[in-house]
Protein backbone atom coordinates (compact mmCIF):
# COMPACT_ATOMS: atom_id res chain seq x y z
CA UNK A 1 0.00 0.00 0.00
CA UNK A 2 1.40 3.61 -0.93
CA UNK A 3 2.07 5.70 1.70
CA UNK A 4 -0.61 8.74 2.04
CA UNK A 5 0.13 11.90 0.55
CA UNK A 6 -0.22 15.14 3.01
CA UNK A 7 -0.54 17.94 1.05
CA UNK A 8 -0.07 21.86 2.51
CA UNK A 9 -1.28 24.40 0.74
CA UNK A 10 0.96 28.05 0.53
CA UNK A 11 -0.21 31.66 1.19
CA UNK A 12 -3.99 31.51 1.45
CA UNK A 13 -4.79 28.45 -0.61
CA UNK A 14 -7.23 25.70 0.01
CA UNK A 15 -7.20 22.20 -1.62
CA UNK A 16 -8.64 23.83 -4.86
CA UNK A 17 -4.61 24.41 -5.54
CA UNK A 18 -3.12 20.69 -5.99
CA UNK A 19 -7.32 19.26 -7.55
CA UNK A 20 -5.95 18.57 -10.68
CA UNK A 21 -3.42 15.93 -8.77
CA UNK A 22 -6.08 15.13 -6.07
CA UNK A 23 -7.82 13.54 -9.17
CA UNK A 24 -4.99 12.12 -10.94
CA UNK A 25 -3.08 10.64 -8.62
CA UNK A 26 -6.17 9.96 -6.10
CA UNK A 27 -6.53 6.81 -7.07
CA UNK A 28 -3.13 4.92 -6.05
CA UNK A 29 -2.55 6.71 -2.60
CA UNK A 30 -4.58 8.71 -0.13
CA UNK A 31 -4.79 12.15 -0.39
CA UNK A 32 -4.79 14.41 2.79
CA UNK A 33 -5.17 18.52 2.66
CA UNK A 34 -3.91 20.14 5.84
CA UNK A 35 -4.40 23.65 5.85
CA UNK A 36 -2.28 26.40 7.77
CA UNK A 37 -4.75 28.59 9.45
CA UNK A 38 -3.50 28.28 13.18
CA UNK A 39 -0.69 29.82 15.00
CA UNK A 40 1.43 32.51 13.82
CA UNK A 41 4.58 30.96 13.47
CA UNK A 42 5.61 27.83 11.17
CA UNK A 43 6.43 26.41 14.02
CA UNK A 44 3.13 27.34 15.52
CA UNK A 45 1.36 25.65 12.26
CA UNK A 46 3.40 22.77 11.76
CA UNK A 47 2.69 21.81 15.89
CA UNK A 48 -1.05 22.40 15.03
CA UNK A 49 -1.37 20.15 12.06
CA UNK A 50 0.54 17.28 13.68
CA UNK A 51 -2.28 15.87 15.46
CA UNK A 52 -4.02 14.75 12.04
CA UNK A 53 -1.35 13.15 10.17
CA UNK A 54 -1.07 9.57 9.26
CA UNK A 55 1.77 7.41 11.36
CA UNK A 56 3.47 7.25 7.95
CA UNK A 57 3.38 9.35 4.88
CA UNK A 58 4.90 11.58 1.97
CA UNK A 59 5.09 15.26 2.36
CA UNK A 60 3.70 18.20 -0.19
CA UNK A 61 4.38 21.73 0.69
CA UNK A 62 3.62 25.02 -1.60
CA UNK A 63 5.24 28.02 -0.34
CA UNK A 64 4.42 28.55 3.34
CA UNK A 65 3.43 24.37 3.12
CA UNK A 66 6.70 24.13 1.99
CA UNK A 67 8.37 25.21 5.05
CA UNK A 68 5.97 23.76 7.46
CA UNK A 69 6.96 20.69 6.01
CA UNK A 70 10.29 21.12 6.75
CA UNK A 71 9.40 22.04 10.27
CA UNK A 72 7.26 18.65 10.23
CA UNK A 73 10.62 16.96 9.31
CA UNK A 74 12.82 18.27 11.90
CA UNK A 75 9.94 17.15 14.44
CA UNK A 76 9.03 13.62 13.18
CA UNK A 77 11.71 12.70 10.69
CA UNK A 78 10.99 9.01 10.77
CA UNK A 79 7.17 9.36 9.82
CA UNK A 80 8.17 11.45 6.96
CA UNK A 81 9.01 9.02 3.89
CA UNK A 82 9.79 11.64 0.89
CA UNK A 83 8.83 15.40 0.68
CA UNK A 84 7.97 17.56 -2.23
CA UNK A 85 8.71 21.36 -2.23
CA UNK A 86 6.90 23.52 -4.50
CA UNK A 87 7.41 27.23 -4.54
CA UNK A 88 9.37 27.34 -1.30
CA UNK A 89 11.94 29.88 -0.02
CA UNK A 90 13.48 27.43 3.23
CA UNK A 91 15.15 30.66 3.90
CA UNK A 92 14.21 33.55 6.78
CA UNK A 93 12.67 36.92 4.91
CA UNK A 94 14.45 39.64 4.26
CA UNK A 95 14.08 43.17 6.19
CA UNK A 96 12.87 44.78 3.22
CA UNK A 97 10.25 41.88 1.90
CA UNK A 98 9.14 41.92 5.64
CA UNK A 99 8.25 45.59 5.41
CA UNK A 100 6.56 45.28 1.98
CA UNK A 101 4.37 42.38 3.61
CA UNK A 102 3.46 44.67 6.29
CA UNK A 103 1.66 46.78 4.36
CA UNK A 104 -0.16 44.24 3.08
CA UNK A 105 -1.12 43.14 6.30
CA UNK A 106 -2.40 46.81 6.70
CA UNK A 107 -4.51 46.65 3.36
CA UNK A 108 -6.13 43.34 4.98
CA UNK A 109 -7.21 44.96 8.08
CA UNK A 110 -8.65 47.64 6.42
CA UNK A 111 -10.93 45.46 4.51
CA UNK A 112 -8.98 45.39 1.34
CA UNK A 113 -8.00 41.49 0.89
CA UNK A 114 -8.41 41.28 -2.43
CA UNK A 115 -6.11 44.04 -3.17
CA UNK A 116 -3.67 42.59 -0.95
CA UNK A 117 -3.89 39.34 -2.43
CA UNK A 118 -3.15 40.98 -5.68
CA UNK A 119 -0.25 42.50 -4.69
CA UNK A 120 0.83 38.80 -2.92
CA UNK A 121 0.67 37.02 -6.39
CA UNK A 122 0.38 39.68 -8.84
CA UNK A 123 -0.52 38.57 -12.64
CA UNK A 124 3.68 38.54 -13.62
CA UNK A 125 4.10 35.72 -10.42
CA UNK A 126 2.44 33.03 -13.50
CA UNK A 127 3.56 32.20 -16.40
CA UNK A 128 1.85 34.21 -19.42
CA UNK A 129 -0.84 31.38 -20.19
CA UNK A 130 -4.36 31.85 -21.82
CA UNK A 131 -5.83 30.32 -18.39
CA UNK A 132 -4.26 32.97 -16.26
CA UNK A 133 -6.82 35.13 -15.61
CA UNK A 134 -8.46 32.45 -14.67
CA UNK A 135 -6.15 31.40 -12.17
CA UNK A 136 -5.82 34.20 -11.21
CA UNK A 137 -9.73 34.52 -10.43
CA UNK A 138 -9.55 31.10 -8.59
CA UNK A 139 -6.24 32.61 -6.29
CA UNK A 140 -8.77 35.61 -4.88
CA UNK A 141 -11.96 33.28 -4.37
CA UNK A 142 -9.66 31.22 -1.95
CA UNK A 143 -8.23 33.65 -0.53
CA UNK A 144 -11.34 34.90 0.38
CA UNK A 145 -12.88 32.08 1.46
CA UNK A 146 -10.43 31.70 4.22
CA UNK A 147 -11.06 35.52 5.08
CA UNK A 148 -8.89 38.39 6.77
CA UNK A 149 -8.03 36.35 10.03
CA UNK A 150 -6.44 33.51 7.90
CA UNK A 151 -4.26 35.73 5.55
CA UNK A 152 -2.96 37.77 9.14
CA UNK A 153 -1.70 34.50 10.43
CA UNK A 154 -0.37 32.98 7.44
CA UNK A 155 1.14 36.78 7.43
CA UNK A 156 3.01 36.71 10.23
CA UNK A 157 4.33 32.79 10.25
CA UNK A 158 6.03 34.40 7.18
CA UNK A 159 7.98 37.11 8.10
CA UNK A 160 8.63 35.04 11.07
CA UNK A 161 9.75 32.40 9.28
CA UNK A 162 13.29 30.32 10.63
CA UNK A 163 15.95 29.29 9.05
CA UNK A 164 15.48 25.75 7.70
CA UNK A 165 19.34 25.31 6.45
CA UNK A 166 20.25 22.89 9.23
CA UNK A 167 17.00 20.84 8.62
CA UNK A 168 17.56 20.53 4.82
CA UNK A 169 20.98 19.14 5.39
CA UNK A 170 19.22 16.76 7.48
CA UNK A 171 16.87 15.52 5.39
CA UNK A 172 17.97 11.92 4.37
CA UNK A 173 14.93 10.94 2.35
CA UNK A 174 13.67 11.83 -1.09
CA UNK A 175 13.03 15.30 -1.85
CA UNK A 176 11.91 16.45 -5.33
CA UNK A 177 12.01 20.66 -5.65
CA UNK A 178 9.47 21.67 -8.36
CA UNK A 179 10.02 25.01 -9.48
CA UNK A 180 8.03 26.83 -12.18
CA UNK A 181 10.03 28.00 -15.04
CA UNK A 182 8.58 31.96 -14.91
CA UNK A 183 8.16 32.06 -11.17
CA UNK A 184 9.29 35.51 -9.79
CA UNK A 185 8.48 35.22 -6.35
CA UNK A 186 10.80 32.47 -5.50
CA UNK A 187 13.49 32.71 -8.64
CA UNK A 188 14.79 29.36 -10.17
CA UNK A 189 18.11 30.41 -8.26
CA UNK A 190 16.76 29.93 -5.21
CA UNK A 191 14.78 26.30 -6.08
CA UNK A 192 18.14 25.48 -6.99
CA UNK A 193 19.48 26.55 -3.86
CA UNK A 194 17.12 23.84 -1.99
CA UNK A 195 17.02 21.11 -3.95
CA UNK A 196 21.11 21.48 -3.83
CA UNK A 197 21.28 21.67 0.05
CA UNK A 198 18.88 17.79 0.76
CA UNK A 199 21.51 15.46 0.29
CA UNK A 200 18.70 13.25 -2.04
CA UNK A 201 17.46 16.44 -3.99
CA UNK A 202 16.45 16.74 -7.21
CA UNK A 203 14.91 19.85 -9.22
CA UNK A 204 12.41 19.99 -11.54
CA UNK A 205 11.81 22.69 -13.64
CA UNK A 206 7.91 23.38 -14.85
CA UNK A 207 8.24 24.83 -18.82
CA UNK A 208 5.63 27.23 -19.15
CA UNK A 209 4.50 27.89 -15.45
CA UNK A 210 5.07 30.31 -12.51
CA UNK A 211 4.29 30.78 -8.95
CA UNK A 212 1.17 27.86 -9.33
CA UNK A 213 2.60 25.40 -11.04
CA UNK A 214 -0.27 23.02 -9.89
CA UNK A 215 -2.93 25.30 -11.36
CA UNK A 216 -0.91 26.27 -14.63
CA UNK A 217 0.67 22.73 -16.01
CA UNK A 218 -1.27 20.14 -14.14
CA UNK A 219 -0.12 17.51 -16.35
CA UNK A 220 3.23 18.23 -15.81
CA UNK A 221 2.91 18.78 -12.12
CA UNK A 222 0.94 15.22 -11.82
CA UNK A 223 3.00 13.11 -14.17
CA UNK A 224 6.64 14.75 -12.27
CA UNK A 225 4.97 13.78 -8.69
CA UNK A 226 3.91 9.84 -9.88
CA UNK A 227 7.28 9.73 -11.20
CA UNK A 228 8.56 10.66 -7.86
CA UNK A 229 6.74 8.76 -5.79
CA UNK A 230 6.73 6.00 -7.18
CA UNK A 231 10.90 5.78 -7.16
CA UNK A 232 13.02 4.16 -4.56
CA UNK A 233 12.57 4.87 -0.80
CA UNK A 234 15.70 5.25 1.02
CA UNK A 235 16.85 2.55 3.77
CA UNK A 236 16.95 4.48 7.17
Amino acid sequence: MNDPLVLIPGLMADARLFLPQMVQLGADRAMLVVLPTRGETVEQMSEAILPALPPKFALLGHGLGGDIALDLIRRVPDRVTRVILMATDPLPEPPASAAAREMRIVAARSGRLGQAMHEEIPPAALADTEWRAEILALVQDMALGLGEGAFLRQSRALQRRPDQQKTMRRVKLPALVIAGAADTLVPMRRSEFTAGLMPFGKLQVIADAGHLASLEQPEAVSEALAAFLKGPVLLR
